[in-house]
């Protein structure tokens, strides 16, 4: 038997309106679907009918299979006549069997005739073909797009879990470092307290001992007083025949007690200035590193101690691609740029045979070749490779290094436009760049070798100038 469609409204669920998904069916003969249902119940806490509202004898009504049948009959025939009805032209009824190439949809015979007689048109087969082919065209940069951002989307969750670890592991290293300054302000705390105690016994001793002796000379006197009081009480001829002897004995031959200086502990010399000669004893271990690197900028291949002063070269890291990093050049840069002032910092090269020092504009390209290096790219360095020494000039300019150097001193001039490098140990000038820097200027450190590049620390020295209106510290 054919299949005969009902009426929409007969086939619409109660609750939600529309065509029955999975219906179930109540004692009442009423039918909802079974998640409209469920959801009615839940929300009015008792299993009514939401049409007559009797209540339901179980949770779980059977499915309406009639129903649920016809509403699949339903789904597929409104399927097929829409697509029937894609086909016909909604205007005339006719099949759209060819295509408008200027208004770019399909059309019939009689469209073509009445609306769109001037157009061009071909058949709807070879529309399909050429604007597939189009869209094939027209998707492809769509998918190198997504390509992109997919990568972009990879650096950033990289980016992410790089960021976890750097905070974990900065915040280890930021307890390490003042672990050490507790442990030498403890260790300060103990040779200061072990001082004090030393100072207290030793006084105490010494007031012991002198209370010990002038109670001995206490003693003396009071045994004297009382043989002569002893001798008062006498008759008056035999006073007069002692008194000689008496008297000798009212002559004290004891000294006086020496005057209390120097007893009391000297409270001065452990709490005056006393956080100022601790600072100054922390000099010991505290050192000053003129230049900090940034590791954020450092080339994969390249490895920045905790420390951030010394830079060595090693297997490719899985570091994010962030927008501060190299990815072509071995290079890492200062994490303090300058606009301004004179900067000086000194690198260890050591037997290191190739290692590039200098300056960088902070606009300088990170990414990709650089070509041709030198201030003509934002780049002011000289260069140890192959035995030799270059500045980085376009064309290269040959140094004439008579000793090899182990270190090399870096200076920046920013007012006056210079940049000199030179060999500290003979104060002898390898290279000087003059230049009018308009841009930040950031240290640069290359390196693809061993063994590793080292900013020197400076030591740090205090001195104290007082006057009548200010103390003046100078480091």
């Amino acid at each position: 038997m054919a299949y005969q469609p009902l009426p929409e409204e007969d086939l619409s669920c109660p609750v939600c309106c529309d065509i029955f998904t999975e219906p179930v069916v109540l004692t009442c003969s009423h039918s909802f679907c079974e998640e409209c249902l469920k959801r009615y119940w839940v929300d009015n806490k008792v299993r009514l009918c939401p049409v007559c509202r009797n209540v339901s004898l179980t949770d779980s009504p059977p499915v309406n299979l009639a129903l649920r049948n016809l509403c699949a009959g339903f789904r597929k025939d409104s399927e097929r006549r829409t697509a029937v009805q894609s086909k016909l032209c909604s205007r005339h009824g006719e099949q759209l069997k060819l295509f408008c190439l200027e208004d770019k949809r399909p059309v019939c015979v009689d469209c073509l005739t009445v609306e769109h007689r001037d157009h061009k048109f071909c058949s709807t087969q070879e529309a399909v073909q050429m604007y597939k082919d189009v869209l094939k065209t027209a998707v492809k940069p769509l998918h190198e797009r997504l390509a992109t951002i997919k990568k972009n989307k990879e650096t950033w969750e990289q980016t992410g879990q790089l960021c976890i670890s750097q905070a974990k592991s900065t915040e280890s290293l930021i307890k390490e470092e003042f672990n050490k300054l507790h442990v030498f302000l403890q260790l300060e705390e103990s040779i200061l307290i072990d001082k004090l105690r030393e100072e207290k016994d030793k006084k105490n001793e010494t007031i012991e001992n002198k209370i010990e002796e002038i109670t001995q000379v206490i003693t003396s006197i009071s045994q004297t007083i009382t043989l002569i009081e002893q001798e008062m009480p006498a008759n008056d001829l035999l006073f007069l025949q002692n008194f000689k002897d008496t008297e000798k004995r009212t002559e004290c031959t004891v000294d006086d007690p020496e005057d209390l200086t120097g007893a009391l502990i000297d409270v001065a010399k452990y709490l005056g200035n006393l956080k100022y000669n601790v600072w100054k004893k922390m000099l010991d271990i505290v050192y000053f590193t003129p230049i900090v690197l940034d590791p954020n900028t450092a080339h994969p291949m390249l490895r920045v101690s905790d420390e951030l002063n010394t830079l060595s070269a090693g297997g490719v890291q899985p570091l994010p691609d962030n927008a501060e990093r190299f990815d072509t050049y071995l290079q890492v840069l200062g994490s303090e740029g300058y606009t301004s002032g004179r900067h000086t910092w000194e690198v260890e090269v050591g037997q290191n045979p190739s290692w590039l020092l200098g300056m960088v504009r902070e606009s300088v390209k990170r990414k990709g070749p650089v070509m041709p290096l030198g201030p003509v790219s934002g780049l002011w360095s000289i260069w140890h490779r192959d035995g030799g020494y270059i500045a980085v000039t376009t064309p290269v300019t040959p140094l004439l290094v008579r000793k090899k150097p182990r270190r090399v001193r870096v200076e920046l001039d920013y007012e006056r436009g210079e940049l000199v490098f030179s060999d500290p140990s003979t104060k002898v000038t390898l290279h000087k760049f003059r230049y009018r820097f308009t841009e930040r200027m950031f240290p640069l450190l290359s390196t693809g070798t061993d063994p590793p590049l080292r900013v020197l620390p400076r030591k740090m020295s205090i001195s104290l100038e007082l006057n009548d209106q200010n103390n003046h510290f100078h480091f």
